[in-house]
């Protein structure tokens, strides 16, 4: 049914408000990031009963996006860009529920028809296609896509790691909404959760936010969104060594890490950080392991570890929970192993972290508008004052993992103001 009318929008909401249902927004531009675009389009299945909501359509009567709260299951194919666009609850990404089981993300691709496929190619260089393209053929490739999705709900049975789900996804949309100002006007970024170790990858637009150039200027048109502000980078200090010193129960005196290691090596700092680095991501000498405790240490969960992943179907996460099937995982070895579960750790950990200092940046005009492995950049407005970024910095570190701050005018120019917070 397209909705036309008052006595088709009841009907719709009376079934909305009582009924799960799988739902695919269709933006009035493809192209452009959610934040960026408005829908044209809204298309429900409730398992076997369809509604289509016109909102920006030149071939039909456009209603007003109504009130669409409710406690049933809304599922849908990408959770995240569904709730840039709709303010919904209990929405459930079946594309996620996929990757937890599979270690990929679903396949998408063959529930284009030829009509999308036409047209974007004819009209690339036009704005929202989508709007034009006729409603059934829109119909036609959301059939496409629920089709796959129901069968994923049929056999996934009730499994779905709500911490994912909910927490983790949740967490890189906010960053998303925030956007980054740069010299020309917002840009957008878009995490993508489905990779092989589990460590976001971040890329819209033709830029890679997760591997923004430090040497060679391209940082420099990303600056403040405010007249008083700044962007202000906090990243953790031997954030690898420090987490897996966690897990092992090895404990690091007070100071630099790198400084502690040198004792053992007979080194200098930078020597230092280059060894600890390449031992703990390749292979730790015999030599190594019978001098350094840490390490000693390191090589028992790694031999530790491969012998669960040998003897079990699947290792398990400490904080989420997530399970990695071993049918997943291609070519594992010992320290590869051991390499994707430091990016997991490092991924979860820094979510732990978000959930705790996202709900207290809500007082404050500051915002996270980047998360990059290690670190995370803040649009700093000046107002909130050195106990904003204080506060930031110790919910960060969670009592354990120390961060160095530094700021600038654009994200080139950085400089370092750690000792400030001593």
């Amino acid at each position: 049914m397209i909705l036309e009318n008052k006595k088709d929008l009841k009907s719709f909401l009376d079934d909305f408000k009582t009924k799960d249902c799988i739902i695919i927004p269709i933006k009035e531009d493809t192209n452009k990031h959610p934040q960026q675009t408005g829908l044209s389009l809204l298309y429900f299945d409730f398992f076997g009963k369809e509604y289509v909501l016109p909102i920006n359509h030149n071939e039909s009567v456009n209603i007003d996006l109504p009130n669409l709260k409710s406690n049933t299951k809304k599922y849908t194919n990408n959770k995240n860009k569904l709730l840039h666009l709709l303010d919904l609850e209990n929405v459930i990404d079946v594309n996620m529920i996929h990757y937890m089981k599979s270690g990929e993300p679903i396949d998408f691709e063959e529930c284009e028809t030829n009509a999308h496929s036409f047209l974007n190619m004819k009209y690339y260089k036009k704005t929202d296609v989508n709007t034009v393209i006729p409603i059934l053929k829109h119909v036609d490739r959301c059939r496409r896509y629920t089709k796959i999705l129901k069968d994923i709900i049929e056999k996934s049975g009730d499994y779905v790691n709500m911490s994912y789900n909910d927490e983790v996804s949740d967490n890189l949309l906010h960053i998303e909404k925030n956007g980054l100002m740069t010299t020309t006007g917002y840009v957008f970024s878009e995490y993508n959760l489905f990779t092989s170790t589990g460590r976001p990858s971040n890329r819209f637009g033709g830029i890679n936010f997760a591997a923004l150039n430090k040497k060679d200027g391209s940082r420099e048109r990303f600056i403040s969104r405010y007249k008083n502000g700044v962007l202000v980078e906090m990243d953790f200090d031997a954030y690898h060594l420090r987490l897996i010193a966690d897990k092992i129960d090895y404990e690091f005196p007070q100071g630099s890490v790198h400084e502690h290691m040198a004792k053992f090596y007979g080194v200098g700092y930078e020597e230092a950080k280059g060894l600890s680095f390449q031992y703990l991501y390749g292979h730790i000498p015999q030599d190594v392991i019978e001098i350094n405790p840490y390490f000693f240490k390191v090589d028992e969960y790694i031999r530790g570890l491969w012998n669960i992943y040998k003897n079990n179907d699947f290792i398990e996460s400490d904080i989420y929970k997530r399970q990695i099937f071993k049918r997943n995982l291609k070519d594992m070895n010992a320290n590869k192993l051991f390499n994707y579960t430091i990016q997991l750790m490092e991924t979860e950990n820094n979510m732990k972290a978000l959930s705790a200092l996202i709900p207290k940046l809500t007082k404050y005009e500051t915002k996270l508008i980047l998360y990059s492995y290690d670190s995370f950049l803040f649009d700093f407005n000046m107002s909130d004052g050195l106990d904003c970024l204080k506060e930031i910095k110790t919910t960060l570190e969670q009592e354990k993992y120390p961060v160095k701050v530094s700021w600038g005018i654009n994200y080139h120019e950085m400089k370092d103001i750690t000792e400030r917070f001593k």
